[in-house]
C-alpha cells in the first residue's frame, strides 16, 4: 500500500522519506491518477481542514477513493467541537496530571508529531493524546487551575512546525514510517494489510508464539502484510485493511476501543466489537440462550433481590460467576449456605447482576470452533487434575490446566456439533469458541467465547496449517468484499 504525503506545496515537507511520496494537495484532489489508485495511505498534513478547503477535500476524497486517511473527516470535525476536553477519561485525566504536575508555570503547550513530542516525560500523553484524535502534527494548549486541564486540541498548520523542531519532525515521521518498512519492502507481492492485536505482557494470550507466526505464514501467503499491534499503536489503526485480536477482549480495556475503531473505520476485525459486548458479558448471554430455547444448565440471573431463589431454583452445590469472567476468574463453586452468602457479598461489590448456574460435574468441556457459522475444529478439554473446572490457579496465581484432545469435526458427536454452530449464529457470524457440558446423553451450552483460544499443538492438532488458512481465508474473502462493494458504489 503506498504511503502518500499530502502537503500544499511539496517544497514544505522537510525530507523525504522512504517509502513515501510527497504530493500537493491539488495534484491529489485533480489528478485521476490518484482517483484510480486502489489502496494507499494518506498523511494529510496541509495548512487547513476548514469546510470545504483542500485539505478538508483531501481527508474526504481519500475516503472516497478507498484509501487511508490520516486524520480522517471524523477527527478532523470531532477537533472543530468544543466539547473535546469532555471526550477524555478517566485515565487520561490522570496520565495529565502525572505528566504535568512538576512543571511551574500554569499555562503549557504540547506539541505532539506523528504522536511524539521532543520532551521524553510527555511521550505518554502525547500518545494517549495522538490515539484518541489521530493526526499527524497536533498541539494540546493545558491551564492549571486547582489541577491541569486539556483546554484545547488543535491541528498544527505544517507552516506553523518552529524551524527548531523540523530535525524533531523528521525524526518522529522517520520513526513512524520505518515501522512500515517491511510491508513497503513488500509492496510489490501484498494486496491488503492486516493488523494482529497481541499483549506481551498477557501471561495466558488466547494464541501462543507458534501460533502467531503461523497466523503471520498463512496470511502472507493469501497477500497480506501482517503487523503486530500492541496497546500503543491505537493511532495506526486506519493503516489497515484487517483487524485480528489476539489479546484477551474486555469491553472496558483496549481491545474493546480497537474493535471499535477498526469497525468504524471500515476494517474486518475478528472478534467485532458487537460479539466482544455480548460474548463477555454473562448476563447477556444467559438472557439471550433462554430467549432462544438453547439448552443451558439450570440458570438464574441474580441481583439483590432474589438470592433467597438460589437455593430452591438451584440447589447446592452450585456455580456463581461474575458477568465479565473469563479463563475461570471471577468464577466460584459453593457447597454450603455459608459459602453462597459470603460468594455473594464478594460478587456484588463489582457487579449489580450476577449468574447462577446448577453445579454439572463432568470429566471434561466440549468447544466447537466456529467460523462463519461453519464448525472449525471441536476439542476436548479435560479438567485440571483434583479440580472441577479446566484451569486451577494458585494462591500465587500459576495457573496449570487439563489435558485436551482435538478430533476431526466429522469424528465427533453430530448433536454437539450442531448445538455449537446454533449457540453461535446466535452471536453473529464471525469466529467463536462454544463451551458444552455433555451429562449423559443431555447437553447444555455453558458459554460462548469471542476470542476463542488457538495454541499451537492443540486446537490446531487435527487440521494443522490448514486451520490458520482457513481463518485468514475468511479475512480475505471479506476484505475483497468489501473492496468490491466499494469500486461499485
Amino acid at each position: 500500500m503506498s504511503a502518500l504525503i499530502i502537503v500544499d506545496r511539496p517544497q514544505d515537507w522537510p525530507s523525504d522519506l522512504a517509502g513515501t511520496t510527497v504530493v500537493s494537495a491539488a495534484d491529489y484532489l485533480g489528478n485521476a491518477d490518484y482517483s484510480r489508485m486502489r489502496t494507499a495511505r494518506v498523511y494529510n498534513l496541509c495548512r487547513s481542514y476548514r469546510y470545504q478547503s483542500n485539505g478538508y477535500y483531501v481527508s474526504l476524497l481519500a475516503a472516497a477513493r478507498g484509501h487511508r486517511p490520516l486524520p480522517d473527516v471524523t477527527t478532523i470535525q470531532d477537533l472543530k467541537s468544543t466539547t473535546v476536553p469532555r471526550l477524555l477519561g478517566e485515565e487520561l485525566e490522570e496520565l495529565i496530571q502525572q505528566s504535568l504536575h512538576r512543571l511551574e508555570s500554569n499555562e503549557f503547550e504540547l506539541s505532539i508529531y506523528f504522536g511524539q513530542n521532543l520532551a521524553k516525560r510527555h511521550s505518554k500523553l502525547s500518545k494517549a493524546l495522538f490515539n484518541l484524535f489521530p493526526a499527524p502534527l497536533l498541539r494540546a494548549r493545558f491551564h492549571r487551575g486547582h489541577k491541569w486541564q486539556l483546554k484545547s486540541l488543535h491541528f498544527i498548520p505544517l507552516s506553523e512546525v518552529p524551524e527548531s523542531h523540523h530535525d524533531f519532525l523528521k525524526e518522529a515521521a522517520t520513526q513512524w514510517f520505518s515501522r512500515r518498512r517491511r510491508t513497503v519492502r513488500k509492496a510489490n507481492t501484498t494486496r491488503y494489510d492486516m493488523a494482529i492485536l497481541v499483549d506481551p505482557n498477557e501471561s495466558d494470550p488466547p494464541s501462543d508464539a507458534g501460533a502467531l507466526k503461523r497466523f503471520e505464514k498463512a496470511a502472507e501467503s493469501l497477500g497480506f502484510s501482517v503487523d503486530f499491534l500492541e496497546q500503543d499503536d491505537f493511532g495506526h489503526i486506519a493503516e489497515y485493511d484487517a483487524l485480528f485480536i489476539r489479546a484477551t477482549t474486555h469491553v472496558n480495556n483496549h481491545t474493546y476501543r480497537f474493535a471499535r475503531r477498526a469497525a468504524v473505520e471500515g476494517l474486518v476485525v475478528i472478534d467485532d466489537p458487537d460479539s466482544i459486548l455480548k460474548c463477555t458479558n454473562k448476563v447477556y448471554l444467559a438472557e439471550l440462550l433462554s430467549r432462544l430455547k438453547i439448552a443451558t444448565p439450570p440458570t438464574l440471573v441474580v441481583h439483590r433481590g432474589n438470592t433467597h431463589e438460589i437455593l430452591p431454583k438451584l440447589g447446592l452445590p452450585c456455580v456463581l460467576k461474575q458477568p465479565d469472567s473469563a479463563f475461570s476468574l471471577g468464577v466460584m463453586k459453593v457447597d454450603t449456605e455459608a459459602e453462597l452468602k459470603k460468594a455473594l457479598a464478594k460478587l456484588f461489590d463489582k457487579s449489580e447482576l450476577l449468574v447462577a448456574q446448577g453445579f454439572l460435574p463432568t470429566e471434561y468441556d466440549w468447544r466447537v470452533g466456529v467460523l462463519d457459522g461453519k464448525p472449525l475444529y471441536v476439542c476436548r478439554y479435560f479438567m485440571a487434575a483434583d479440580h472441577w473446572q479446566i484451569y486451577q490457579r494458585d494462591a500465587e496465581g500459576k495457573v496449570t490446566s487439563g489435558n485436551s484432545e482435538t478430533m476431526p469435526v466429522e469424528s465427533a458427536p453430530k448433536d454437539v456439533v450442531d448445538l455449537g454452530v446454533l449457540a453461535a449464529l446466535a452471536i453473529g457470524d464471525g469466529f467463536y469458541g462454544v463451551d458444552i457440558k455433555q451429562s449423559g446423553t443431555q447437553l447444555t451450552v455453558i458459554e460462548v467465547n469471542d476470542n476463542p483460544s488457538i495454541d499451537a499443538g492443540v486446537e490446531d492438532a487435527v487440521l494443522g496449517d490448514a486451520l490458520y488458512y482457513r481463518i485468514m481465508e475468511h479475512f480475505l474473502r471479506r476484505v475483497e468484499q468489501r473492496a468490491s462493494k466499494h469500486d461499485h458504489d
